[in-house]
């Protein structure tokens, strides 16, 4: 018997009616469910590209106002590389943070702060490491007394990290921009708990990374409520410490960071996490609410992305649209994917032990 598949069904058909009035549900062609996907991120906007190609209907909601250039650089490899070249016209909804869901034998529905709500037949979780549908979820889980304890649990924390791209640089000062490939350099520090590294972009251009390994725990709680979201917030205490640091191609760090927007450098704390229950009923996580890797393996995007391909598939093969074909389902896309990620998330966490000093347990 597979240990992640429960022995028993996952839920049991409830009759009870969903608590706040719905939009009327998206006409369905009885055979392709109606899929809600909750997070615009990679993970989300992959799985939409891959349903639009198998034909089956989709709605994307982001609580984000808009798209902001975040971050710095992610890492592919060829697993993934191939179906890149499918991009469909994407139906994504700004401004709708999840609130709640729901769901019962005819199917499942989000609320969001607006107050409004959406009906579906598969409620997919997208939304990040701080996923609003796997709160709600586990909630109700709680409530039933059936949440797997570990699931309850903070996410691992350790590192503060700090990201971003510059504006074109110049190639005279600044040789590794002139390339035609890609460069990265990574730089672990002497003396210091200070790594970092820089990779040379299209348009003359660098994204840079600095790692810094938290101290205590306590440093660690101090810095967790402040990273529910990507974003630019206050930096001065860490780039005054790096920016006399030499980079590899050319300058120091405190001269890329001069050359980065403002609005374009985010401040993002490092966590990690395996969690245990990925669906349950008629919702199922996804990419980082599901599984949030370090990123020193640059596995996280590829999982997420796996993740979309391996869950459309099993949408895709939905024998009927009844409960119990919906729960076997998402029961075995967690099946497939499980074991994998696991690996993935060791290895993730051994690259950030060379790279980055000791990972906590």
């Amino acid at each position: 018997m597979n240990p992640h598949r429960p022995s028993k069904p996952v839920d049991e058909f409830d009759d009870t009616p969903f608590k706040y009035p719905s939009q009327l549900p998206p006409t369905s062609d009885g055979k392709n469910p109606n899929v809600i996907i909750v997070g615009a991120g990679i993970s989300g906007l992959y799985l939409a590209i891959l349903l639009d190609k198998a034909g089956i209907p989709y709605e994307i909601y982001e609580r984000a106002k808009e798209v902001k250039p975040l971050g710095s650089v992610m890492s592919l490899n060829g697993s993934i590389l191939a179906s890149m070249e499918q991009v469909p016209k994407e139906r994504i909804h700004f401004s709708k943070k999840v609130l709640s869901m729901e769901q019962n034998k005819d199917g499942v529905m989000i609320r969001c702060a607006d107050n409004t709500t959406y009906h579906g037949d598969v409620l997919v979780g997208a939304d990040g490491a701080y996923s609003g549908v796997r709160q709600s979820l586990y909630k109700m889980l709680e409530r039933k007394k059936v949440l797997p304890p570990s699931d309850a649990e903070d996410m691992n924390k350790g590192f503060n990290c700090l990201v971003g791209t510059t504006d074109p640089m110049d190639p005279v000062k600044y040789p590794v921009v002139a390339r035609e490939d890609s460069i990265f350099s990574q730089v672990i520090g002497k003396g210091t708990h200070y790594t970092w590294a820089e990779f040379n972009v299209p348009e003359n251009r660098i994204c840079w990374v600095v790692v810094s390994q938290l101290a205590t725990l306590g440093e660690a709680e101090k810095t967790r409520f402040r990273n529910s979201t990507w974003g630019s917030e206050s930096h001065a205490d860490m780039i005054n410490d790096v920016k006399d640091f030499r980079v590899p191609g050319g300058g120091t760090l405190g001269n890329l960071i001069d050359h980065t927007p403002k609005e374009n450098i985010s401040r993002v704390f490092w966590e990690e996490k395996l969690f245990e229950t990925w669906t349950h009923g008629r919702t199922v996580l996804i990419g980082d609410a599901a599984h949030k890797l370090l990123p020193s393996a640059g596995q996280g995007a590829v999982c997420a992305m796996q993740d979309s391909v391996i869950l459309a598939n099993c949408l895709y093969d939905l024998k009927s649209l009844k409960y119990e074909s919906i729960v076997e389902a998402l029961e075995d896309f967690k099946e497939q994917r499980f074991e994998n990620v696991k690996k993935q998330f060791k290895t993730s966490k051994a690259n950030a032990i060379f790279l980055h000093g000791q990972v906590r347990e």
